[in-house]
């Protein structure tokens, strides 16, 4: 069987055994809506005896192929390749006097990506529990990684957090309250669920040594699948500077206009539904990974309107048996309206066990000081969830 037939059967596979699956869970008040992400660099790494082994599959089937197929199918077959990765919950809740629980699929994302040429890029992502997240074209400028530019709808660069893959974070609900609030993720009912992205151009960039990278973007601001809604576009920039070996420091800020798609939201009471309103952002973070632990963290500042929003955080993972068992944590601090003081701490502990390449089965206890859903309510009290993950990836 040829490799573009491979690759045919497992994409058709994939999409039946998903949509046959798929049924649109109703996010519970205490659960945010957040988005998947572009591909990134997984925490667990393969072995070299099964790095060895897939080399000497994938040379038999190219050997086979060549054989076989004429030249313009297996130059097709090179140039596509196919990733997906699905996570399903099971979660119990303790919030406002009340138990809740259930299974939930999460995220169920397929995407593709077509080599043009040795320059030209395109790539389309689908997440079968939501909607289209990403389709966009890169062209590499210079003979180097030096400038790229990128065209469509992508991830925007605000914050450390959010570019990265659920697949590769640590904490299985994802992004820190304040990425996600900032970002466009799901919990800022004036953007409303964005999953984190936007419409528009980026250029970026890196040196030779990987030592400084780049990124300089102009979106929309008004989110995913949909045009802006005012005519003023967004300035996102990003920073990030490798001194030494495992060590990652990042800078972000964001200057725009949002167009609100609700009124008088829980944190931000004055702006009106269709109200063009100041929307800026800033965040440092870092990250060091090494073999025995990883750790991450970042301070965050917002403008809506009048309002200021800050906050911090920090979560890590201490490799108990490397490549198999984590021991996993995060503390994070986020204070929605500094004016009304709505603040929320969340502390997460627990574990992960790396069954194969990419794929885990996550175990974590969050617990919450506050009760909101982001919209009409916020009120102190203890906030318990107990959250089961497994997820599966495929490159």
């Amino acid at each position: 069987m040829t490799d573009l037939n491979i690759k045919f059967l497992l994409s058709m596979a994939i999409c039946f055994s998903i949509l046959s699956v798929h049924a649109r869970a109703e996010q519970s008040d205490g659960m945010r809506t957040e988005g998947p992400e572009t591909v990134d660099e997984p925490i667990y790494q393969e072995t070299s005896r099964d790095g060895e082994l897939g080399e000497s599959i994938a040379r038999q089937f190219k050997m086979e192929n060549d054989n076989r197929n004429p030249e313009w199918l297996t130059d097709i077959s090179s140039r596509i390749q196919l990733h997906g990765y699905a996570q399903g919950w099971y979660y119990f809740q303790h919030a406002r006097g009340k138990n809740t629980n259930s299974f939930l699929c999460k995220r169920t994302l397929l995407w593709a990506n077509a080599q043009i040429n040795e320059r030209w890029s395109f790539l389309f992502m689908h997440d079968f529990n939501s909607v289209v997240q990403e389709y966009y074209t890169d062209f590499r400028i210079t003979r180097n990684t030096g400038l790229t530019i990128r065209f469509g709808q992508f991830k925007n660069a605000l914050s450390y957090e959010n570019p990265l893959s659920p697949t590769a974070m640590e904490a299985i609900d994802v992004y820190s309250e304040g990425v996600t609030y900032l970002t466009g993720c799901g919990s800022d009912p004036l953007n409303g669920v964005q999953y984190g992205r936007d419409q528009g151009i980026s250029l970026f960039g890196e040196t030779k040594n990987k030592k400084f990278r780049y990124e300089l973007q102009i979106v929309n601001g008004q989110g995913i699948n949909v045009k802006d809604k005012n005519n003023q576009k967004d300035l996102i920039a990003r920073m990030e500077l490798r001194p030494v070996k495992g060590l990652n420091l990042c800078a972000t800020g964001q200057l725009g206009k949002g167009n609100a798609l609700i009124a008088n939201p829980i944190f931000n009471p004055s702006i009106q539904e269709g109200e063009n309103y100041t929307r800026n952002r800033w965040t440092a973070g870092f990250d060091y990974k090494s073999r025995p632990f990883n750790v991450h963290g970042e301070y965050l500042w917002g403008q809506d309107g009048n309002i200021h929003s800050r906050g911090a955080y920090v979560t890590g993972s201490i490799a108990i048996v490397p490549q198999k068992w984590d021991i996993v944590g995060s503390y994070d601090y986020f204070n929605f309206n500094t004016t009304l003081n709505q603040d929320m701490h969340k502390a997460i502990i627990g574990f992960q066990y790396w069954f194969f390449k990419k794929c885990r089965f996550q175990a974590q206890y969050v617990y919450k000081n506050a009760n909101t859903n982001y919209s009409t309510f916020f009120e102190r009290g203890a906030n318990h969830q107990l959250i089961c993950q497994m997820q599966v990836r495929f490159n």
